[in-house]
């Protein structure tokens, strides 16, 4: 039976390597899975593909896994990003989540003027996308990002990418028109609670390459404004078609 535990780890991966595991996934397999040596567990790093493993040793010490068999080849990463402003509670934590089983391939947090929450723990927001991608079955971990202005990311020396963001605006298009042409490279931007500015918008569509897209009928909240439009992007663009 094909083992139903993965872990994400940093090291390469290849035929009768031995990979050493971290104190955190040691604990959990130890302690709370409570598997023997021997078991069995996948391993991915966004490199190598998904390989079969056995536990060679675990204990207090630590624990280590010998690689079998590839089970699975690296497949390629669509090129999403998602640029966020955070919000409050616990739901930026919710969006690294989602966005990372939508596929997304690098997260980055948006600091625009109505955003609330300016100091983010990213490596807690890092384990999150870990975590997700290990239960959700990607290849990969997203690059979690340090956050940046909104006004940054429309410098002109910015790294020039087709951005769709969620503009409230009943004259918005709909992000199949916004993608009709089949750029490259897609990035989502969501705003904060309250939206954003009336300057921001304005500056948003000067920008020859933001478009200004609508997600529906309905005034969304900003986490569930990401996950909307993620999706609908992967059915019209990304690896969804």
């Amino acid at each position: 039976m094909k083992p139903s535990q993965r872990l994400y780890v940093a090291s390469d991966l290849g035929q009768d390597r031995v990979v050493a595991l971290d104190s955190g996934q040691a604990h959990y397999l130890a302690h709370v899975l409570r598997l023997p040596a021997g078991s069995a567990v996948l391993l991915f790093n966004g490199r190598d593909g998904e390989w079969l493993a056995h536990l060679s040793q675990i204990g207090k010490k630590g624990a280590e896994a010998v690689c079998a068999e590839q089970t699975r080849t690296q497949t390629p990463i669509c090129d999403l990003d998602l640029l966020f402003a955070p919000v409050k509670g616990d739901r930026t934590d919710t969006i690294v989540e989602k966005a990372t089983e939508l596929g997304v391939a690098r997260i980055r947090p948006v600091l625009t003027e109505r955003t609330i929450v300016r100091k983010l723990n990213l490596e807690r927001l890092r384990s999150r996308a870990a975590e997700a991608s290990e239960q959700c079955g990607t290849l990969f971990v997203p690059e979690v990002h340090d956050a940046m202005s909104l006004m940054s990311l429309l410098d002109p020396k910015a790294e020039v990418r087709r951005i769709l963001f969620a503009d409230e605006a009943g004259d918005a298009m709909s992000i199949a028109e916004a993608l009709a042409d089949k750029p490259a490279r897609v990035a989502l931007l969501t705003g904060p609670e309250g939206g954003f500015t009336p300057g921001e918008r304005e500056k948003l569509r000067a920008s020859p390459w933001v478009r200004p897209v609508n997600l529906g009928p309905r005034i969304l909240r900003a986490d569930t404004a990401t996950f909307a439009g993620l999706t609908l992007i992967q059915n019209v663009w990304g690896d969804w078609t």
